[in-house]
């Protein structure tokens, strides 16, 4: 390839890489080692392959399906094309349950983590108090406009980076190994649906293809770089965090997943406010705020699409009241709700619309308009069935953990 090709190309790898893995490293991290932990080191690193699989998999169908339109094309665009307005409707009411899982999940985990440090001074402060004084600020800064948000979230994306390192740098030094040995098969299948969701990336996936110019080799490389720099930053965090806390007792993996608490608050309430402790809980600050940032300014664009609403240099109001108000109820009422909604949201919403949704348009464009035809890997029957079958086992489980 020459120079003049290599300049000529649109976008970058590298750049599409950092997009797909800051979609995916964010407060969902926090929960995995206490989602997973149950079941041990070595058990929940074969589960977080299994995730990584299934979802890069169903992100390269994605990115088959999506080279057959000569234009850019949302998710919901690509889902009405197979199958049909009923496919849209129900991709429709997916994406708005999803966004709203995970902004619960995001308010009830910021919520536990500024309750614990205001009730230092203020004892009588609700448990609940944390998560509306999240919405209300920062729900402000989403109304404000999407570049006031753009470089809100710059500020606290350096800031995340610079607490992660000195986290791992903290964190590998108080590893006790004998807590690594620890091992429980039992739990093994606990915390798929919050790995699948912490690796859900498809979203973004149309924008990919637009940045790097439709060049289908490329979005490929992008989407196996992101992923997989994403599973290493997780299986690093998963080391430190198991490494220090223990399964049983007062704080530990067992009672912070009954409270709803997530790996970094159940960091800081073992070892308090040492270096460790506190370097975990203002990473989750980080971690929380840049996420939800992303996410509710997502959900304000989508229902400003959807409804139709005219934009303005302000976000509507009354889609900023619609998109924080419901999940910040819910938190209100069950300030505990955390792994319900990243269940809810990995284990049926999240699988449905990244899982089943691309196996059947890739089904429905083979037999009926013939596309398809040149028999990606990917678009194999036997792999198509095969990741159904995976999705359809996550569903089933869910449910049958919800009952």
């Amino acid at each position: 390839m020459s120079a003049e090709e290599i300049m000529s190309k649109k976008g970058s790898v590298f750049g599409a890489t950092f997009l797909i893995t800051g979609s995916c490293v964010g407060a969902g991290m926090l929960a995995l080692p206490i989602s997973t932990g149950l079941a041990g080191f070595f058990p929940s690193f074969a589960m977080f392959f299994l995730a990584w699989f299934f979802m890069t998999s169903t992100a390269f169908i994605l990115v088959e399906v999506q080279r057959h339109f000569p234009t850019r094309v949302n998710f919901a665009g690509m889902v009405e094309h197979f199958l049909g307005p009923v496919g849209r409707m129900v991709c429709f009411v997916l994406y708005l349950l999803l966004f709203y899982a995970i902004l619960v999940a995001y308010l009830a985990q910021i919520g536990e983590h500024i309750g614990s440090y205001v009730q230092l001074g203020v004892p009588a402060f609700p448990e609940w108090g944390g998560s509306v004084l999240f919405a209300a600020v920062f729900g402000g800064v989403i109304y404000l406009s999407t570049g006031f948000v753009d470089r809100t979230n710059r500020l606290f994306m350096y800031g995340k980076i610079l607490t992660f390192f000195a986290l791992l740098y903290f964190g590998f030094s108080h590893i006790n190994p004998s807590l690594l040995a620890y091992s429980d098969f039992s739990y093994v299948l606990q915390g798929l649906p919050v790995l699948v969701i912490s690796f859900g990336f498809h979203n973004i996936l149309p924008t990919i293809h637009d940045y790097l110019g439709g060049d289908v080799r490329r979005v490929r490389a992008s989407v196996i770089a992101g992923s997989l720099c994403t599973l290493t930053i997780y299986l690093v965090w998963q080391t430190v965090a198991l490494g220090n806390l223990p399964v049983t007792g007062p704080i530990s993996i067992t009672s912070s997943y009954a409270e709803g608490i997530d790996a970094a608050g159940a960091l800081k309430n073992l070892l308090g406010f040492s270096g460790l402790g506190t370097i975990a809980s203002v990473l989750a600050f980080f971690a929380i705020t840049t996420s939800f940032l992303a996410q509710s300014l997502s959900l304000v664009h989508f229902l400003t699409d959807a409804l139709k609403v005219e934009v303005g240099k302000r976000e509507n109001i009354w889609m900023c009241f619609l998109t924080f108000v419901p999940p910040t109820i819910v938190c209100v009422l069950n300030p505990r709700i955390l792994y319900q909604a990243l269940g809810l949201g990995g284990g049926i919403f999240a699988v449905i619309l990244f899982g089943i949704l691309p196996v059947l348009m890739v089904w429905r464009g083979k037999t009926r308009d013939h596309f398809f035809k040149e028999r990606n890997f990917f678009t194999k029957n036997a792999v198509l069935l095969t990741l159904f079958a995976i999705a359809s086992f996550i569903i089933a489980y869910q449910i049958y953990a919800e009952i």
